[in-house]
């Protein structure tokens, strides 16, 4: 894991998390908590992650996965980062395909399309390169994330998108499960649609070159991090274009090439 940039001290730690657990809670965004933790400290941003992940696990979610963030040069450039995060998925994040999301569900609402892994094997011993990663995963289906975020009007920095669980909010996978040997992730073309307008497109290159570096680089990071990638899980390996805020009402469309389509629709 990168170094840190400087020392933040525990109180200010949970002074940053207690900001973002009364802003999930209340539904109103809160302002950024970079001023207790930093831009750019990573250890500090994690630590708000987990003390996060902890109460989420305390009140009842189960962990189903990981979703990694920041992986697109598109993406990075929004947010003003250059380097990949991660975040916590929890079984109630999860919707069907094709399902009506809340409105409210998730705060200040944005979607970006991307391939989704399912682990067939943990990935928590051994050197965790590129060919072990490989035969872990199981099958990849299409998916969209839904981002949101819990610092007022989306103004974050690297230190507070990952504090806030890496900005993560829901998504849905699609039906179509590919096994690795009938799919190139890299080749594959994703064209995201809100409305039935065409918002976003991309390529599984613009996700670190493959999407599943992404999976070696977070099976690394959680291992580190003492909570390993289990069998079953899901690795939402990140956008392969630019995210795009929705409304309520809207219905989003999209399609990867070589896995199909995934879809849902925001409550009015």
């Amino acid at each position: 894991m990168p170094q840190n940039h400087r020392t933040v001290g525990t109180d200010s730690i949970a002074a940053a998390a207690a900001r973002l657990r009364e802003a999930a809670a209340t539904g109103t965004p809160a302002a950024p908590v970079r001023d207790l933790i930093g831009r750019d400290d990573v250890t500090a941003a994690y630590a708000v992650q987990q003390l996060l992940t902890a109460d989420r696990i305390r009140a009842g979610a189960t962990v189903v996965g990981r979703k990694i963030g920041l992986t697109s040069e598109a993406v990075q450039r929004q947010l003003g980062v250059d380097q990949p995060d991660f975040g916590v998925l929890f079984d109630d994040m999860a919707h069907a395909d094709g399902a009506t999301v809340p409105a409210d569900a998730v705060l200040q609402p944005r979607v970006e399309a991307e391939i989704a892994f399912v682990l067939g094997a943990d990935l928590a011993e051994g050197p965790l390169d590129d060919a072990q990663v490989r035969a872990a995963i199981d099958h990849a289906v299409a998916a969209i994330e839904i981002c949101g975020s819990r610092v007022a009007d989306w103004d974050i920095s690297f230190g507070d998108t990952v504090a806030d669980n890496a900005s993560a909010g829901g998504y849905v996978l699609g039906t179509r499960r590919v096994p690795l040997a009938g799919f190139d992730p890299v080749a594959a073309e994703m064209t995201l649609a809100v409305d039935g307008e065409t918002v976003s497109t991309g390529s599984g290159a613009a996700c670190l070159g493959d999407p599943v570096n992404a999976v070696v680089w977070l099976a690394r990071q959680a291992r580190d991090l003492g909570e390993p990638l289990r069998a079953g899980q899901v690795v939402l390996s990140g956008a392969l274009g630019p995210m795009r805020p929705v409304a309520p009402g809207a219905t989003v469309h999209a399609t990867v090439t070589g896995l199909g389509t995934v879809s849902l629709t925001f409550s009015a």
